[in-house]
C-alpha cells in the first residue's frame, strides 16, 4: 500500500498543479476517523476554493473527474465520494490494502525506516549532576531522549547522544562536604551535620568505600580514594566518580547508552566561557549596571535583559549554556535537541538570545527543546515520595525493580512530554488490557503463538509466506488491520518531525487493538491452506510492525507471555 499511496499522491499533485499553477497546496491524504467514510480523505478542494474563487464542492467534483482519468487512481481506487463542504473520500481496492503485507515482509526490520539523509543531529538528555542516583524525572528524560534518537535514526539521521553535567559547582561542593561529614562519623540530624548536605543512604556508602581506599570507574572517569577524611578534593573527585558509576548502572538497567559525556567544568578550563562573554561584549550586546554585566536579551524577544556576570564576579546559569551551544554548533551539529525538565523553561529565551547575539551564524530557534513535566509515582493507592536509598525521592532503579524496564519505558513515553504523568506501579504490574504495555506486548506474543501452532500442527513454513496469495484477505477486520499497518512509516516521520514519541505508543495500541479484534472475529487456521497462508502472512507482517515500533521505544517484543 505504501507504493500505491505514493502513486496516488503523485497523481494528485500533478492534477493540483494543473488546476492551480503556482497556488497548489501540498498533495496529502488524511485517515478518516470513521471507517464508514472510506480509507483515505482529501481536503485539497477546500484549500483551493478560496485562491481560485470557486465553490469547494464544484471544485471537488472537477478534481474527482480528473483524478478518475489517472492510471494510478484506476489501478488502486475503487470509488470516490464528495462529502460535506468538499471532502473527497476514497475507497481503495482490496489489492491496494493487501500490498502492505508484502511490503512489510520484504522490508522486515527496515520497514518504516528511511535511507541515510547525510545529516547529523545531537540529542542531549538526562544530563544529571553527579550528586545522587537518577530519579524518576531523569527516567522520563532517558525514555523520551532515547526514543527521539531512535526516531531520528529511523529517518536517516546520524545521531549523537550526549550527557552534559556540572562536575564542579556548589552542589558538588555540598556533596563532598556530605561525604566528609560521614567519614567523620556524623549522620543527618547530628550537631555539625552540614546544613546543605545530602541525606540519602548512598552518602554513607560513598564514605565507606572512600575510607576503604577503593577505586571507582565510570564511563568517563576513574579515581582511587586516599582514605584521608581531610582530603576534601580527593573526596570530591571520588564522590563524583562513584555517582557517575551509579548513574551508569541506572542507565544500563534502563538500556540507554551515550556517545559522549560533556563536562561543564571544561567550558571554564578551556576558556570558552570567557571567550563567549568577550564575544558578546565586542558585539555591543552587553552593558554594565549596578556592578553587573547584562546581556540585551530584549533585542531578541526576551521580556527583560538578563544578568550575565554578577557583581561578585560569578556567571549566571545561562552563560555556560551559551558557550556550550556554540561548542555544539562548532562541532557541526546544525540540529540540536535538548530534553529537559519544565523548570528550564525560563532559560530558553536567554540562551537563544545569547546565541543570536554572539554572531557566529547560528539560526534563530536553535536549539530545539522538549520540556517534560515531573512524574508522580503511585503504589498501593498512595503517592510514593521517598526512597530509602536516595533519601528524598523515588529513583529510576526503584521503579525498574518494582515493575520492569519495558513497563517503565513504555509508561514514561505514553504521554505527551509537557503533560503531568502519574506512574501507577500497580497498573504496570497488571496482566490485562488496562495495562498498555502488556496489551501491546501480548498482541505480539499472541501472534507468535499462532504462528508456532501453524508450524507445528499444520506443517506451515514461514519461508513460503512471501509468495502467499494475498487476494484472500478480504474480511473487514483484515482490511482494517492492513490499513493500520500501512500508517507506520508516516507515523514515524510525523513523530520524528514533532519530537513526539508518544505518538508511536498510541499507534502501537491501535495496531494491537486492530489485531485483537481480528483475532476475535476470524479463524486463522482453516482447511483452505492458501487462505491460512495468506492470514499467516498478515499476522507475520503485524508482528513485524509491532516489533519495529516497540524497538523505537526501546521496549522488548516477547514471543511468549
Amino acid at each position: 500500500m505504501i507504493r500505491a499511496k505514493q502513486e496516488l499522491l503523485q497523481a494528485l499533485a500533478d492534477e493540483l498543479a494543473a488546476l492551480a499553477p503556482g497556488q497548489a497546496p501540498v498533495a496529502a491524504f488524511e485517515n478518516p476517523k470513521q471507517a464508514a467514510h472510506g480509507d483515505l480523505a482529501c481536503t485539497s478542494a477546500m484549500q483551493l476554493a478560496k485562491p481560485l474563487k470557486k465553490n469547494p464542492r464544484e471544485l471537488a467534483q472537477t478534481l474527482v473527474e480528473r483524478l478518475g482519468q489517472r492510471e494510478a487512481f484506476q489501478r488502486w481506487v475503487e470509488s470516490m465520494e464528495i462529502a460535506g463542504p468538499g471532502f473527497i473520500n476514497l475507497r481503495l481496492k482490496p489489492a491496494a490494502k493487501q500490498q502492505v503485507v508484502a511490503e512489510v515482509l520484504a522490508a522486515g526490520d527496515g520497514f518504516g525506516r528511511q535511507p541515510s539523509n547525510g545529516r547529523r543531529v545531537m540529542v542531549e538528555f538526562v544530563s544529571a549532576n553527579p550528586t545522587g542516583p537518577l530519579h524518576v524525572g531523569h527516567g522520563r528524560q532517558a525514555a523520551l531522549g532515547d526514543a527521539i534518537c531512535n526516531l531520528f535514526e529511523a529517518q536517516g539521521w546520524d545521531v549523537t547522544r550526549e550527557f552534559y553535567y556540572n562536575d564542579a559547582g556548589v552542589q558538588i561542593g555540598n556533596l563532598a562536604l556530605s561525604v566528609q561529614a560521614r567519614l567523620k562519623g556524623l549522620k543527618p540530624g547530628d550537631p555539625g551535620w552540614p546544613e546543605a548536605a545530602y541525606n540519602g543512604e548512598y552518602i554513607a556508602d560513598i564514605a565507606a568505600d572512600f575510607a576503604a581506599k577503593k577505586t571507582v570507574k565510570a564511563d568517563d572517569r576513574e579515581f582511587t580514594a586516599s582514605g584521608d577524611p581531610e582530603d576534601l578534593d580527593g573526596i570530591r573527585q571520588f564522590a563524583v566518580a562513584y555517582l557517575r558509576h551509579e548513574q551508569d548502572l541506572d542507565l544500563q538497567a534502563f538500556g540507554v547508552k551515550f556517545d559522549n559525556y560533556f563536562l561543564e567544568s571544561s567550558l571554564y578550563t578551556s576558556g570558552r566561557v570567557e571567550q563567549t562573554v568577550q564575544r558578546l561584549v565586542d558585539a555591543g550586546k552587553t552593558y554594565e549596571q549596578d556592578g553587573a554585566l547584562w546581556l540585551r536579551t530584549t533585542e531578541y524577544g526576551d521580556d527583560k535583559d538578563r544578568v550575565m556576570r554578577k557583581s561578585d564576579g560569578t556567571y549566571t546559569y545561562f552563560v555556560p549554556d551559551v558557550a556550550y551551544h556554540i561548542n555544539k554548533w562548532e562541532r557541526g551539529f546544525t540540529k540540536v535537541v535538548n530534553i529537559q525538565g519544565s523548570d528550564h523553561h525560563g532559560t530558553i529565551a536567554r540562551v537563544r538570545a545569547g546565541l543570536q547575539a554572539a554572531g557566529v551564524g547560528i539560526p534563530a530557534g536553535y536549539p530545539d527543546y522538549v520540556l517534560h513535566k515531573m512524574v508522580t509515582v503511585m503504589k498501593g493507592g498512595q503517592e510514593v515520595k521517598i526512597s530509602k536509598r536516595a533519601g528524598s525521592y523515588v529513583t529510576l532503579r526503584d521503579l525498574i525493580e518494582w515493575t520492569s524496564r519495558d513497563a517503565v519505558r513504555f509508561f514514561l513515553i505514553s504521554r505527551k512530554a509537557d503533560t503531568e504523568f502519574v506512574f501507577d506501579v500497580d497498573l504496570a504490574l497488571e496482566q490485562d488490557n488496562a495495562n498498555p504495555v502488556y496489551y501491546v506486548q501480548y498482541a505480539h506474543a499472541r501472534i507468535c503463538s499462532v504462528i508456532r501452532n501453524w508450524q507445528s500442527d499444520h506443517g506451515g513454513d514461514p519461508a513460503t509466506l512471501a509468495s502467499a496469495d494475498l487476494s484472500h484477505l478480504v474480511q473487514p477486520a483484515e482490511a482494517a488491520l492492513m490499513l493500520k499497518l500501512a500508517e507506520f512509516p508516516a507515523v514515524l516521520k510525523s513523530a520524528a518531525d514533532s519530537l513526539a514519541p508518544h505518538d508511536v505508543a498510541f499507534y502501537l495500541r491501535e495496531v494491537a487493538s486492530a489485531y485483537h479484534t481480528y483475532y476475535a472475529e476470524v479463524r486463522f487456521l482453516v482447511e483452505d491452506a492458501e487462505l491460512t497462508r495468506a492470514r499467516m502472512a498478515l499476522l507475520t507482517a503485524t508482528k513485524q510492525v509491532l516489533r519495529n515500533g516497540l524497538a523505537i521505544l526501546g521496549v522488548g517484543a516477547p514471543e511468549k507471555m
